[in-house]
């Protein structure tokens, strides 16, 4: 029980002086950890917001719109279905009208003709199966369609609600973090809270409104089709044909121009886009958005271009035109370039939103605050001196009220710290406030666990066992108490981490950790300088 062979003891031995390579990089510069050889680590724990100083922002997604905004796009696609196709032997299906009531989520329409109310509602079931995925797989329909007489009602099931709205805020997360963070190398954290919100951390930024600038922007990118048969005075009058909007030049390209009518069906779709960067204009100075599509842009571009040279092509952006050049001859290659009064800044912003794609919902702002950094190391030097007190303190005592043993717990755990910091280095985990808390609240729960097995070491002395037996014996009957403790304790931070969100995943986390280390130490590395102990020496007597 007590005996280790020398395989399992330089096991042991060779963790720690692991986790102590992964821990090392954290002391050292960053010119000092650039200069390190390949082999060895060189990541390092992060520092949380509270900890850096950056921006905070706490978003609301519109996921009401988001449900709107699909049952209107039913509604478009059951027009489409009821119109007249030769292509299939479709016939016409008049309705006397069709609408969508926001307030109860149901898009009614009344069937003209009874006799072609059968036809109208198998066309409407198949337009809504095929919209809703069948019930995404999980066995339920997306959509439920009832007719009543000549009217049929088509509503969107409470599942698929709740799965479109989820849907939403998990592409905002996916869209932020690729506008906040293109490159993937900042240590931003972006969570969900609740059921439609959205945590927004960057540590190290300390401008939170030019943080909101970037994520607010729809990010809608469409091209149009031009309509130069109507005056844009007659349409801003009201004299507007169906299916024409009327559009303005964003900011920096209007310099006096009226707004244009554009057709509101978009030729090419922002989806369609799979790539856009900036650079210096080829035309004249200043700079311009290069972009390119993937197959089914491509063969739209193409097409559209090639018959439609000399033409006027609108590229809408949140609908604003930020260009409208005219085609001068077909565009073949997939690609193209956006023209236009761009700064570099203003280029680069647009390259980032096309590239990033649109948000699927609307954001709103609920809460915003920044935190200097002088605040964040005024965090970590109370963190540190809160950790190296209760670290001191722990010592002490262990050592004052078990003697050897208690110095065999404390170099048990220098390890377990040492371990920790090694996990959170490899897995370049950020280090917060609350995180720093975990740390100490495990620091005395490694310790416990030693108490735990020194009084049951004690126990069995004043029974009259041999210290040996009685140390046997106490690892034995301790190793119950201390798995039930740690378990539940490991058990309740999955729960934090599940359902919190920031620093409480912080905490979550260094807890979580911390409970695999302290039972590992205080069980393992303790039995082997006790064991090594007790076994050379064999003492009679052992005051403890």
């Amino acid at each position: 029980m007590l005996k280790f062979s020398r395989f399992q003891t330089a096991g042991v031995v060779g963790l720690i002086i692991l986790a102590a390579l992964f821990a090392m990089p954290n002391f050292l510069s960053e010119d000092a950890r650039g200069n390190l050889p390949s082999f060895l680590p060189k990541g390092t724990i992060n520092l949380g917001l509270d900890l850096q100083g950056g921006s905070y922002l706490l978003l609301g997604v519109d996921t009401d719109k988001v449900i709107d905004d699909r049952m209107r796009a039913v509604m478009s696609d059951i027009r489409r279905e009821l119109r007249p196709s030769r292509a299939v032997g479709r016939d016409r299906i008049s309705i006397d009208n069709m609408a969508f009531n926001a307030n109860t989520d149901v898009v009614t329409l009344r069937i003209r003709n009874a006799e072609q109310v059968e036809d109208a509602e198998t066309r409407v079931r198949d337009i809504t199966r095929s919209a809703g995925g069948a019930g995404f797989g999980l066995g339920f329909r997306s959509y439920i369609v009832s007719v009543n007489g000549s009217r049929i009602d088509v509503r969107m099931t409470p599942e698929a609600m709740t799965n479109y709205a989820n849907e939403a805020v998990r592409d905002s997360i996916e869209v932020v973090r690729r506008r906040i963070d293109p490159a993937g190398n900042k240590e931003v954290s972006i969570q969900p809270q609740g059921a439609n919100r959205i945590v927004v951390q960057v540590p190290g930024d300390d401008d939170p409104e030019a943080l909101k600038s970037i994520i607010n922007r729809t990010g809608q990118l469409s091209f149009h089709r031009h309509d130069p048969s109507v005056n844009p005075t007659d349409a801003a009058a009201g004299l507007l044909p169906p299916g024409r909007m009327l559009v303005p030049f964003a900011d920096s390209e209007a310099q006096g121009q009226l707004p244009m009518v554009l057709f509101e069906e978009a030729e090419v779709t922002g989806d369609m886009v799979v790539n856009a960067s900036a650079g210096p204009s080829s035309d004249a100075g200043g700079f311009q958005i290069n972009f390119s599509f993937d197959n089914r842009g491509a063969r739209r571009f193409a097409e559209y271009t090639r018959d439609n040279i000399g033409s006027i092509f609108a590229i809408v952006l949140d609908g604003k035109i930020i260009s409208a050049p005219t085609i001068q001859s077909a565009i073949t290659q997939g690609s193209g370039r956006i023209t236009g009064s761009f700064t570099a800044l203003e280029a680069a912003e647009t390259a980032l939103l096309i590239r990033s794609g649109a948000l699927p919902a609307e954001l709103t702002t609920m809460e915003q605050r920044s935190v200097g950094p002088d605040l964040g190391q005024d965090s970590i030097e109370a963190g540190a001196k809160a950790l190296i007190i209760g670290f001191a303190a722990v010592i002490i005592y262990m050592i004052v009220s078990y003697g050897r043993f208690g110095i065999y717990a404390d170099l048990a755990l220098i390890a377990n710290v040492v371990l920790i910091a090694g996990v959170l280095s490899l897995f370049g985990s950020t280090l917060t406030l609350p995180g720093i808390a975990g740390i100490v609240l495990t620091i005395g729960m490694a310790v416990d666990a030693n108490v735990l097995i020194f009084e049951r070491i004690r126990e069995e002395l004043l029974s009259g066992k041999v210290p040996i037996k009685a140390a046997e014996i106490g690892y034995d009957k301790a190793r119950s108490a201390i798995i039930d403790a740690n378990v539940t304790t490991f058990l309740a931070a999955l729960i934090m981490f599940q359902l919190g969100a920031g620093p409480v995943r912080g905490f979550a986390i260094t807890l979580a950790v911390g409970v695999v280390t302290s039972v590992f130490t205080a069980y393992v590395v303790t039995r082997i300088f006790a064991g090594g102990y007790l076994l050379s020496k064999r003492p009679k007597e052992l005051a403890l």
